[in-house]
């Protein structure tokens, strides 16, 4: 297997597909908490792995800046729509790892079955502001969209929007800021994308790779 570029994100998805990357009989041989490295090698010759931000996987791939990643549904999906409905990556597996939910939430005193009646006005902060538009939209409401980066909970406590749309793993944090989850959009998991150009140049050093993905995680 040689010359593949493989695209992660630091933290939770790069930490749940080192098991899927042995199952292929690779080993990434550095840790990215102390490299200061953002191409890190493995045991494969012509095999690396190349540290993107989550949102930057899917144009690292895209592009052919990378032969295939792993990228979170929220990224992909928000990305798909900004981009009119397709950003042209084959997907072939969902790999069921950095599991959660895209929820909304609000203040536990607000309102919100009102606050969503047809035609009514709510103001949203969200990094995904695609998702956001469109769920509001499909329930006739109007949304006053405010794009944050981080720190959404502090939102609503602080009087700047009305409920924010973020991902939920376990509720901790809503919770600690006495937020409540009031409705589900989406579960959220991370998918296997792939460049659509290196799937017919490197079929044959791909297509092992993403059989034994399928077969770890069967």
């Amino acid at each position: 297997m040689s010359g593949l570029t493989l695209a992660l994100s630091k933290g939770r998805i790069f930490e749940e597909t080192l098991p899927l990357l042995r199952a292929a009989g690779i080993e990434v041989l550095e840790d990215p908490e102390t490299s200061r490295k953002l191409i890190l090698p493995t045991n494969r010759e012509g095999v690396r792995v190349v540290l993107v931000r989550a949102s930057d996987v899917p144009t690292y791939v895209q592009y052919g800046g990378a032969d295939l990643g792993v990228a979170g549904r929220d990224v992909l999906h928000e990305q798909a729509l900004a981009q009119g409905g397709s950003h042209g990556l084959y997907q072939p597996l969902d790999l069921k790892i950095a599991r959660c939910r895209m929820s909304v939430a609000t203040r536990a005193d607000f309102d919100y079955a009102a606050a969503v009646k047809q035609g009514s006005r709510i103001r949203v902060a969200t990094k995904y502001t695609e998702i956001a538009r469109q769920h509001f939209a499909d329930k006739g409401v109007h949304v006053d969209l405010i794009k944050l980066y981080g720190s959404m909970e502090l939102a609503p406590l602080t009087g700047l929007a009305d409920a924010i749309v973020d991902l939920v793993s376990t509720g901790g944090t809503l919770r600690a800021n006495k937020l409540v989850e009031v409705e589900q959009i989406m579960d959220i998991s991370s998918r296997l994308v792939v460049n659509q150009a290196a799937l017919k140049l490197k079929r044959d050093t791909l297509r092992p790779l993403i059989d034994a993905f399928a077969s770890a995680i069967a």
